[in-house]
């Protein structure tokens, strides 16, 4: 393999590890340059000890990309977690609540405690599990927000408030100082 052509296909991969933008452009460039050049990529992974099946000089330059790579398990990895909205009990109270519906509900409607499980609402990643305890209230855009802070990691969150909280509960917790 030339040189001139080793440093294309290296260039390439950098540019593949930049973003999905970039992996985009880049795969579309080997798409370009044909067989050829997917097949002189896959025997410049193979010196570096990243193995390739056979068929892979015939894949769509993405998928050869992200192998190349070493991403196309991360590639897998779902990045819009699917909420979960179901009753619990609560941690701290022991009330049931109840799911929210078109609004996951994520905290007790009544003592408006929660528990820290995810990291992103709805996604149960946390490893955490420490109770949140709301410490302020906060209007954003006319709804209105509450502010938990975690008591096993010290972890600082915001979710919007149910329709169905207890008024009493949250007005209580507008009165504290921020």
């Amino acid at each position: 393999m030339e040189d001139q052509e080793r440093e294309a296909l290296e260039a390439l991969l950098a540019a593949a590890g930049a973003g999905r933008r970039s992996l985009k452009r880049a795969a579309a460039e080997l798409d370009a340059r044909g067989p050829a050049a997917k097949a002189a990529l896959v025997a410049l992974v193979a010196g570096r000890g990243v193995s390739l099946p056979e068929e892979a000089a015939s894949w769509p330059g993405k998928r050869l990309l992200r192998r190349a790579r070493g991403r196309d398990v991360e590639a897998q990895v779902r990045r819009n977690p699917i909420r979960r909205d179901e009753a619990f009990t609560c941690a701290h109270c022991g009330v049931e609540a109840a799911p929210g519906g078109a609004r996951v509900r994520d905290h007790c409607g009544a003592c408006l405690r929660s528990q820290h499980v995810d990291e992103v609402p709805g996604d149960r990643a946390a490893t955490c599990g420490g109770l949140l305890d709301p410490v302020g209230l906060e209007v954003v855009g006319g709804e209105s927000v509450i502010r938990y802070l975690c008591r096993r990691c010290g972890a600082a969150r915001r979710c919007r408030a149910h329709p169905g909280d207890d008024a009493a509960a949250l007005a209580a917790l507008s009165a504290r100082a921020p």
